[in-house]
């Protein structure tokens, strides 16, 4: 039996996350060969479908209304089961954002499927496809293969890499009308603290600060630092509990969980719960005063010093290796 693949597109402010091509190049291994559908739910999303072909999609399916220019789990749940009632795929592949956390173990529910969350690769294709997420807060991993029925399936960002983009590449878009009915909830209006800037679940690059920053103006090197690496800025818990910075920029276990290719961590002492958030990093740099801190256990370099005069050498350096370039 040919398999088909949904793929959960996410828009934030009128363009596509990252995440949405990291989906389908993961779809594209549970399908083996099979399609690939990209699925958009929004009030104008129409004229996004292109990014979805580029990175691989073979077919997109938009269901626009009203109801779904903000996310809402049942505005979203009533398009996205009309949209899996009309195409009856043997799977499902969103991301594991704040939507997706909240959107996929509902949809897992009404149709009676599994779903293995959180997943940071895959294995094998097709019938032998083995997910591979982390456990006991990313101390250790496990390997889950669905031996039956309905493949549902949530990726973290930045873990799975998107295909290759085929500029200009374009397909078949299916336009489906759902009537969205008996919300629960209406999003009247969003005020965002924060619009500028890099995602941070999705920053290649992330540079932290915890206690040790002392103060909201203690973050302003980083975030120069962050900007001029074009990354984003986080914060422990400790930071955002003490209100240096907003609890929107906290990382950890009960934060964001990030994956970036490099995690500067200023200030930070390492703390289980902030390690649970940022371990899988692909290169951690630590800089703190005190050489026995947690957060070397973990770092690939370490820097013993004052961040207050570590972090302005590193935007020295930086800048200077930019105009060297």
């Amino acid at each position: 039996m040919s398999k088909k693949v949904l793929v959960l597109g996410e828009v934030r402010e009128g363009s596509l996350r990252n995440v949405s091509f990291e989906a389908i190049a993961a779809a594209k291994q549970i399908a083996d060969g099979g399609e690939v559908v990209g699925v958009l739910l929004g009030d104008a999303v129409a004229g996004l479908t292109g990014p979805l072909f580029e990175y691989g999609a073979d077919r997109v399916v938009t269901v626009e209304h009203p109801h779904l220019k903000q996310y809402t789990s049942d505005g979203y749940g009533q398009a996205l089961a009309a949209v899996i009632e009309e195409e009856k795929p043997t799977g499902i592949v969103f991301g594991h954002t704040a939507n997706g956390k909240d959107l996929s173990p509902k949809i897992a529910s009404k149709l009676q499927a599994g779903l293995v969350s959180d997943i940071t690769s895959i294995e094998g294709a097709g019938d032998d496809v083995v997910f591979i997420r982390p456990i006991y807060s990313g101390k250790a991993f496990e390997k889950v293969k669905v031996k039956d029925g309905l493949v549902l399936a949530s990726i973290r960002p930045n873990n799975i890499a998107p295909l290759e983009k085929v500029v200009g590449k374009s397909g078949d878009v299916t336009s489906i009308a759902v009537d969205i009915t008996n919300l629960r909830t209406i999003i009247k209006e969003v005020v965002r603290k924060s619009s500028e800037g890099v995602d941070l679940s999705e920053a290649k690059v992330v540079v932290a600060g915890g206690r040790g920053v002392k103060s909201e103006e203690g973050f302003e090197p980083l975030k120069e630092l962050a900007d001029l690496l074009g990354g984003a800025v986080g914060a422990s818990r400790g930071a955002c509990d003490a209100e240096y910075c907003d609890y929107s920029l906290q990382i950890g276990q009960t934060g964001k969980v990030v994956t970036p290719d490099l995690y500067i961590a200023a200030g930070i002492s390492g703390a289980i719960q902030h390690l649970a958030g940022m371990s899988n990093s692909k290169v951690i740099v630590a800089i703190n005063k005190d050489p026995e801190a947690n957060i070397f256990k973990v770092a690939d370099y370490g820097i013993v010093g004052d961040l207050f005069e570590v972090v302005p050498l590193l935007i020295e350096e930086f800048k200077a290796l930019k105009v060297n370039a």
